[in-house]
């Protein structure tokens, strides 16, 4: 019977999230069709499970304490640091957009070879924080369920957590992913989007894993919490294409406040090559500038996971170039105006949409894979 009722919840869950999906105006739903995720996890109320392999409440024989130790830990780690949200949202987008969610950005598979190299060593991934916070969520699990919940689903658990703990939308995560038992160097140089990229480049790269431009224009809302670090903006505002200019597109009032936060270092880095949801830092005294900072004291915007993004894009204060190009195409830019103008529930729904989306991006199920009793170190087959 608990059964029954539990795998009820989650329909009718689903079926709430699904109708609370509005509009935006000027867009029209025939443009962002459901995708047979979603339609999938309507209607799996017989089988509780969607197309992937994940399963709603996987670890519930297992496990049923793991998706509380996990809110329970994130809890505390958010109390400490509030970063510690858009550091584990930098790490799932890194770790989902590279050949899935699979926790590979996590795992050393060099077994002590230097010249092996890892995910993690990829310049996009360089400035990734919050491996750690998964250390130490895996190693409270480790003490109750030895060798039973994935990294990849601890990701994937513990950045809604996250999400949410940073006042952004509740998502369901269904669970039963298992962990990569090899890491991706070269997928990580070439496919992960740069905070310099121009919108043709930003679409394509989100196009090659399904996204369309509202999911991806939602998806890059997450700009919403955290910091961008000053390394990523310094080459927009001294150096733009190595020009030895700012960009040209940047209003003079608002390059001169940037310039004031983050002058020039005079030091040549390859790390703004790393990807733009990389750029977050999770530090609360890392040099760099959010979002809210960005608007004018003539913006109300509220603190948290809201419309501010899109209220600086607006006003064209957007501090990566990346995201700045929404407005420099004509559907990308309906859809951020469509986010900024209402109360900000429409921008909550879809990015809760395209974030269940993503968590089910080439997931390993079944015998794929393996389960790492640490995170960092791929199981060794006896």
């Amino acid at each position: 019977m608990a059964g029954s009722m539990t795998i009820c919840f989650f329909v009718v869950l689903s079926i709430s999230i699904l109708l609370s999906w509005t509009n935006p105006r000027g867009e029209t739903l025939k443009s962002f069709s459901l995708s047979p995720l979603y339609s999938s996890t309507q209607s799996a109320s017989s089988s509780n499970e969607d197309i992937s392999g994940l399963r709603y409440d996987f670890y519930h024989e297992t496990c049923p304490q793991a998706e509380s130790i996990v809110r329970t830990h994130m809890a505390r780690l958010y109390s400490d640091h509030n970063n510690v949200s858009a550091a584990l949202l930098r790490l799932f987008f890194h770790d989902c957009f590279i050949e899935g969610c699979d926790a590979s950005v996590l795992l050393d598979d060099s077994n002590g070879d230097k010249n092996h190299s890892i995910e993690r060593q990829a310049i996009p991934n360089q400035t990734l924080r919050g491996f750690d916070k998964i250390d130490s969520i895996k190693e409270e699990l480790e003490k109750t369920c030895p060798g039973v919940v994935s990294c990849a689903d601890i990701v994937s658990i513990a950045t809604r957590d996250g999400i949410m703990l940073a006042g952004g939308p509740f998502y369901p995560v269904l669970t039963g992913r298992r962990d990569s038992i090899h890491s991706y160097f070269n997928e990580a140089l070439a496919a992960i989007p740069r905070p310099d990229d121009n919108i043709t480049q930003t679409l394509h790269l989100f196009d090659l894993r399904g996204f369309d431009e509202r999911e991806t224009v939602s998806l890059l809302g997450a700009h919403n919490i955290g910091k961008i670090g000053c390394e990523f903006i310094q080459k927009r505002l001294f150096d733009f294409k190595g020009t030895g200019q700012p960009d040209p597109t940047i209003a003079p009032d608002f390059l001169t406040e940037m310039r004031m936060r983050c002058q020039d270092s005079n030091r040549t880095t390859t790390r703004p090559s790393s990807s733009s949801m990389a750029s977050l830092e999770m530090s609360e005294s890392a040099v760099g500038m959010s979002y809210l900072q960005a608007l004018s004291s003539s913006i109300s915007s509220g603190a948290g996971f809201d419309t501010h993004y899109y209220q600086s894009l607006l006003s064209g204060r957007g501090l990566l170039f990346a995201d700045q190009q929404l407005m420099a195409n004509e559907k990308t830019a309906r859809l951020v105006r469509a986010y900024a103008s209402d109360d900000g529930s429409t921008f909550r729904m879809d990015f809760a949409r395209a974030m269940m989306k993503m968590s089910g991006l080439n997931v390993l199920t079944g015998s794929q894979g393996q389960v790492r009793r640490n995170c960092s170190l791929p199981l060794v087959s006896s």
